[in-house]
């Protein structure tokens, strides 16, 4: 665990992080990204902490890239690239910085290192995991190839670079579809997120065969709650991301990825919506969206929550947190997740 004490002890040393109303005036123009969510006094506290980062983002050739669970803060205040799994993977591979500071969880961080290994990814919390990717290891993979003979294993990109290593191909939430029926195979091995694997099952032509692995975020959510929405709601719109279970899933008017999610509510703009994902999804898109009413339910990632802006501009100071990948994990994995981009191009004819 990092020891904060000594870390805001120095950055107070070099940076003036005190609460500023006229750092927030400076930076007016990014604070109206996420008026809606949050109110203007409280952005003078975190103003000072964006114009040191964007500040060493220029000394370092640093580039943030931000999942769609950030918080405001981060994802409209210091990110340059956002979005989700696939997205972030692909840009990934475009950035021309340096140096990569991956806000989001600690696979993330690998999966850039290993689609560009010359290149220095800070992770500004290594602490950040995630609960999906450590339900399963290669030696889950290795006995799901043993019960299901020459089937091809797709993984979720929420696996750590051992398991991407040992996998045939990487999928995320918004092409697993399209992966596993692109697979030439009658069966076809899904890890770690059963949820995912079931909801792929009731679309796919394949016999889809999982690991039960699942997400605390998305597996506590239950049809229940749906039904009380709609309820207390009435003409909500429910959109569900795929990590839901399949009842959930059910329930919802629409299934989709974190971008499909986003482009779902963008293209259809109900009066009210209910994301059933994580808390920073609906606060991020509300300002683009004035004439939604999002319907809050918050079932936070607590992983996620650890990226900070203070740790952050930690690692930029210190250049600390960088994420390594044996090269001999690296380059299997490598072939796993550019197999998936490569594929994703393919069938959206790009």
């Amino acid at each position: 665990m990092l020891d904060l004490s000594p870390i805001r002890a120095e950055l107070a040393a070099q940076y003036d992080l005190s609460p500023s109303l006229a750092a927030a005036e400076a930076t007016r123009h990014i604070h109206a990204r996420m008026a809606r969510v949050m109110p203007f006094p409280d952005w003078a506290v975190y103003a000072p902490y964006v114009i040191a980062i964007e500040r060493l983002k220029r000394e370092r050739n640093a580039v943030v890239l931000a999942h769609n669970y950030m918080t405001p803060e981060i994802y409209h205040g210091i990110a340059d690239v956002v979005g989700d799994s696939l997205q972030l993977a692909i840009r990934a591979t475009e950035v021309e910085a340096e140096v990569i500071v991956q806000c989001g969880v600690h696979f993330m961080a690998e999966t850039s290192k290993i689609l560009n290994p010359a290149k220095t990814v800070l992770m500004p919390d290594l602490e950040a995991g995630c609960s999906l990717a450590e339900s399963i290891t290669p030696a889950g993979i290795a006995e799901m190839r043993a019960r299901f003979p020459g089937a091809p294993v797709v993984s979720y990109v929420n696996t750590t670079a051992a398991v991407k290593a040992a996998s045939d191909i990487c999928c995320t939430s918004s092409n697993a579809l399209q992966i596993v029926e692109a697979m030439d195979s009658d069966t076809v091995i899904m890890t770690p997120d059963q949820y995912l694997a079931k909801n792929v099952a009731a679309q796919s032509t394949k016999r889809v065969v999982w690991w039960e692995g699942s997400c605390i975020v998305h597996e506590r959510y239950t049809p229940e709650d749906l039904r009380d929405y709609r309820r207390h709601e009435p003409g909500v719109a429910i959109i569900a991301h795929p990590e839901c279970p399949p009842e959930v899933v059910a329930e919802a008017d629409y299934t989709g990825s974190t971008s499909g999610i986003i482009d779902w509510v963008t293209r259809h703009r109900p009066a009210k919506a209910m994301l059933v994902t994580e808390c920073s999804m609906a606060a991020n898109i509300a300002d683009a969206l004035p004439e939604v009413d999002f319907v809050r339910p918050c079932n936070a990632c607590p992983y996620m929550k650890k990226i900070t802006l203070e740790k952050v501009l930690w690692s930029l100071h210190s250049m600390t947190g960088q994420v390594e990948v044996d090269p001999a994990v690296a380059v299997p994995a490598r072939r796993a997740v550019q197999r998936m981009i490569d594929l994703s191009r393919q069938l959206a004819g790009g």
